[in-house]
């Protein structure tokens, strides 16, 4: 029994010494928030050589060098930092570029992502995977899944004898570009698991924003990323738009500004999200 138990633990020990050692020859890019984030919560951050614009979480990730000044990007600039494997969000980097990407040697994952607690969970495990650190994954995603359990008996606490709150999501970059969050966007899970309903259920994803829209949804609660909110002049400059002072949020001045890193990633950080918008709906 003895024997068996130390054989385990050598071969445990085996493992992990071959994850960490293929690690460290790793050589990332990331093209996407939530991989960025997911890649430094398993611990690699030393291995990033480069990240997209959308890549501001952590501090050490927003600053690395950008491939490029913008979300489009080309095969070459990407390959001038020699990267081993590279990672983007499925659908983001145009088919030939991934190919030149696979030509010249290196590696492409495209990895999909579910607004969801369990889509959060896998999202984690299949960057894992990509990077060859599966049982470190499997780590991860338990700690994950287990702050996830404890969030969620929070917020179920919270909503008992409680009204739940309509919030509506307001995209803006300035007042010229502004849009409303529907059924089936990340926004649209993550107020729900916040333990909020989404104001919006007449339409799918984001549509452009009208004050008969804003008026008619009536919401209790406006909920903005806070670079928009600072593109439309801050609380008093939204409460002056029209129609805001004719829903339950203007009337109360129940306006709420969060990260959008930390809101929309649905990853490692998904747990402090929830957490922290549920304290906003219920302050």
């Amino acid at each position: 029994m003895k024997k068996k138990i130390i054989n385990s633990l050598m071969l445990l020990m085996a493992t992990l010494f071959t994850t960490i050692s293929h690690a460290q020859e790793q050589r990332i890019i990331s093209l996407g928030s939530a991989i960025t984030e997911t890649i430094y919560g398993l611990g690699l951050g030393d291995h990033m050589l480069a990240t997209d614009v959308t890549s501001v979480s952590p501090k050490a990730a927003a600053n690395l060098p950008r491939v490029s000044k913008n979300r489009s990007v080309s095969a070459e600039g990407i390959l001038t930092f020699k990267p081993t494997i590279v990672l983007a969000p499925q659908g983001d980097v145009p088919h030939a570029v991934i190919q030149q990407i696979r030509q010249s040697g290196v590696k492409f994952y495209a990895i999909k992502q579910d607004y969801s607690e369990k889509g959060a969970l896998k999202f984690i495990q299949d960057i894992a995977d990509a990077l060859e650190v599966s049982a470190l994954g499997k780590t991860v995603v338990n700690r994950t899944k287990l702050s996830l359990a404890n969030v969620s008996t929070v917020v179920k606490e919270e909503l008992k004898n409680k009204k739940t709150p309509k919030v509506l999501f307001i995209y803006a970059r300035g007042t010229g570009t502004m849009s409303v969050a529907g059924k089936g966007s990340s926004l649209d899970a993550m107020i729900t698991l916040a333990g909020g309903k989404n104001a919006i259920q007449e339409f799918s994803e984001f549509k452009p924003y009208t004050t008969e829209a804003l008026v008619q949804a009536n919401p209790d609660i406006i909920l903005m990323f806070d670079f928009g909110a600072s593109s439309l002049g801050g609380l008093e400059a939204i409460l002056k738009m029209p129609g805001v002072r004719l829903t339950e949020a203007g009337k109360n001045k129940r306006i709420v500004t969060m990260n959008p890193s930390l809101l929309v990633n649905f990853s490692t950080r998904l747990p402090e999200a929830i957490i922290e918008l549920q304290k906003a709906f219920f302050e």
